[in-house]
């Protein structure tokens, strides 16, 4: 019998049962009755609320192949945000970056962290609908907790001089990493804490792995890719339960980053030594790799009117991905380029391309040094860091280049090229549009050779416009 991620979750929560007696009947759709036999604490010891349901640790939404086995597994905690989400941005810029061997060596698993099951499945349609690949061949997975999950939050003590709502936000956050852990667990040899607005650089899971890998000793506890926060921690999955455990233990008390600082603290330091020796004992358990793979893109937080502005200075540039070379072309613009963000430096994927406010009228153009024929095209707008300067209301456009050749290509295929798309004044042909961002599309061989592509700005747009990906591929 194969045993299911959840199946795996509520075993390892039962296995080693916790200081209620064991008859307690709220234990009988557990099977946990066991006479004459120690018991230690568990999951329900800590949340002894978790008993009111038996459905309280079965995930109330569960998206995806379950797939185990695998190397990396990463883990994705996702809140409503008041003003922005960054969320499928951020899972863009991971799935983007791997290669097809590490999509089948990885999982990504998002945790919706929300109890309102209209939000959780509205969020949950919309990664559907985006990732369709990478769902059903079981590299990305969509959970959400039982509303019963979560206990009481309106009883939370203040500490630390926080207020009442910032304690109930850490302490729910704290709860959140823990679900991901266990629920994770079981899939992979290590685990990656990421969060919902980041970045990544190119390579990272292969550089994460391998310096894992490279580690003198076994006995390591946390592997640093991003010096911010939780983000980027790798652990090894036999250190979950020992984690989440201890976790469990204090989550109303401290931040989850405190708390990982004091596992280390207990597991290697001496009272009777200084802060200093206590440093060097906790750096041979929590080992820094730099430049840091992640950025925190985020500024809007999940808590309300918090406003965070926190980057990675050992982040450094991001690096561009170049598989491909656009054919060489003459590049010109009427938009007002941003600082050097220029549009030659774009096509040549050395940077993105930054303007000021377009307006109607306004045009990118890509003029070939010599004809061609293309074969697919591909544009994105906007990037992690600003997710909002996109192209709207923007066609793209062709001119084939004028010679009796082309024409009779056209007309041997049955087709006038001439006839099926829209044509401007100025005698390009219209062959695509901008759809939340992004345009794409194949190029229609009856075209021939073509002269130049064209982005052809329609309306006056609110916002600044960044073109951070373009793709030109030539025809065999």
């Amino acid at each position: 019998m194969r045993h299911t991620g959840t199946d795996r979750l509520q075993a390892h929560c039962l296995t080693s049962s916790f200081l209620i007696h064991p008859e307690d009947p709220r234990l009988k759709p557990w099977n946990v009755s066991h006479r004459h036999v120690l018991h230690l604490p568990t999951v329900f010891h800590h949340l002894p609320h978790l008993l009111a349901k038996e459905s309280s640790l079965q995930p109330a939404v569960r998206v995806g192949q379950g797939r185990t086995g695998v190397s990396v597994v990463m883990g994705i905690p996702s809140v409503r945000r008041e003003v922005h989400s960054y969320l499928t941005d951020t899972l863009h810029s991971l799935i983007s970056e791997l290669s097809p061997q590490e999509k089948e060596d990885s999982v990504i698993v998002v945790l919706i962290a929300e109890t309102d099951s209209q939000y959780t499945s509205a969020v949950t349609e919309n990664i559907k609908a985006l990732f369709p690949t990478e769902i059903h061949s079981g590299l990305l997975e969509v959970i959400s907790p039982s509303p019963h999950f979560y206990p009481d939050f309106s009883r939370l003590r203040e500490s630390f001089g926080d207020p009442k709502e910032r304690v109930r936000w850490r302490t729910k956050q704290n709860l959140d990493y823990c679900f991901l852990m266990m629920y994770a667990q079981s899939k992979g040899i290590y685990y990656v804490q990421l969060e919902d607005d980041i970045v990544a650089k190119p390579n990272y899971l292969s550089t994460m792995k391998n310096f894992a890998l490279q580690q003198p000793s076994e006995d390591w506890m946390i592997l640093e890719f991003s010096q911010l926060g939780f983000i980027g921690k790798m652990f090894k999955s036999l250190d979950l339960s020992l984690i989440v455990e201890f976790i469990l233990m204090f989550y109303r008390d401290k931040p989850i980053d405190w708390l990982l600082d004091h596992i280390l603290w207990v597991k290697v330091c001496n009272p009777e030594k200084d802060a200093k020796h206590c440093d060097r004992q906790k750096a041979n358990l929590r080992i820094r790799f730099k430049p840091s793979l992640f950025q925190h893109v985020g500024t809007h937080s999940s808590l309300a009117g918090k406003i965070q502005k926190l980057k990675d200075k050992d982040f450094g540039k991001q690096a561009l991905r170049k598989e491909h070379v656009n054919p060489p072309a003459e590049v010109s613009t009427s938009l007002k380029t941003y600082q050097h963000f220029t549009l030659e430096k774009a096509y040549l994927r050395e940077d993105f391309f930054w303007a000021f406010t377009p307006a109607a009228g306004d045009f990118i153009r890509f003029r070939f040094f010599q004809p061609l024929r293309l074969e697919r095209f591909f544009f994105r707008s906007g990037n992690i860091e600003h997710p909002e300067d996109k192209l709207f209301n923007t066609s793209v456009e062709v001119l084939p280049f004028d010679n009796p050749q082309s024409e009779k290509e056209a007309l041997q295929e049955g087709r006038s090229a001439t006839l099926r798309y829209p044509r401007s004044p100025d005698g390009y042909l219209q062959i695509g549009s901008f759809y939340k961002g992004v345009a794409e599309g194949e190029v229609d061989p009856a075209f021939g050779p073509l002269e130049a592509l064209r982005l052809s700005i329609q309306t006056d747009s609110p916002v600044w416009v960044i073109l951070s990906e373009i793709f030109l591929k030539k025809a065999d």
